[in-house]
């Protein structure tokens, strides 16, 4: 019993112990814990305003918790910048897409490729970034022989945009990538050819986090689910065992009728 719970220790990649963080005395995270073991995809899934950005913006420093901490790699991150955590090796997407709107899709890489991070898994050799920046494109979508990769930002239509998104984090060569909402404002057919992307990326052994109001898609590839409620971890495990909690039940689905 003793060993396993030591290995399990040693797979443990991220580690969130009893974080909180209230805006204007309204708790948006209240107490959340959670572990995220090395290769795994966790699926965090809630009503909207139950804390799972918040939670995100805590894990990621974009927001510094009142109460708690968070271990990445055996490392105390609590508080840490943004900078700092990318440093690491935690790379996230943003709900609402932010690219250089008036850049090219492919110079919008650039400015990650260029990161400290990158430089020093480099060894100070960056190679020939627009190549390489173009392969990332393709990994995610973009057709290598169209004119799409070289089209500016601000020209793209969301799907392109959600693709760049992700295209900015798999360049940071991170450990961890955070998913917020990848799928929203897509199309069914457009879920269906970014999962095959989420799938390769696993089968690499990269560790997820993924908040997503697509369940179906989110549950074909998640291994295992955390729903938060009001702010709380009100239930976490496999997805089909989680949906079957009449708490989940009442505070998630009874929201969707």
């Amino acid at each position: 019993m003793g060993g396993s719970r030591v290995n399990r220790r040693e797979h443990t990649l991220l580690r969130v112990e009893d974080v909180s963080k209230a805006f204007g005395g309204v708790m948006a995270v209240d107490g959340v814990s959670f572990e995220l073991e090395q290769g795994k995809l966790l699926g965090i899934i809630g009503p909207n305003g139950s804390g799972k950005t918040t939670l995100v913006n805590l894990i990621t420093g974009f927001v510094k918790p009142d109460r708690g901490r968070i271990t990445f790699k055996g490392k105390d991150i609590t508080g840490w910048p943004p900078y700092r955590i990318v440093t690491l090796g935690i790379a996230r997407t943003f709900q609402m897409v932010k690219p250089f709107y008036q850049l090219p899709a492919y110079k919008n890489l650039i400015i990650p490729l260029c990161s400290p991070r990158v430089k020093a898994m480099a060894g100070g050799k960056y190679g020939e970034r627009d190549a390489v920046a173009l392969d990332l494109l393709e990994e995610v979508g973009f057709e290598r022989d169209s004119y799409v990769s070289y089209k500016v930002a601000s020209s793209l239509p969301q799907g392109y945009l959600k693709r760049l998104e992700l295209a900015k984090a798999i360049a940071l060569r991170p450990d961890l990538i955070i998913l917020d909402e990848l799928f929203s404002g897509l199309s069914l057919a457009e879920v269906a050819s970014i999962v095959p992307i989420i799938e390769k990326l696993q089968f690499q052994g990269k560790t997820m986090i993924m908040i997503e109001h697509r369940l179906k898609e989110l549950f074909r590839i998640a291994d295992q689910v955390m729903v938060l409620n009001f702010g709380q971890k009100i239930a976490e495990g496999q997805a089909r065992e989680v949906m079957e909690s009449e708490e989940v039940k009442k505070a998630y689905l009874g929201s969707e009728e």
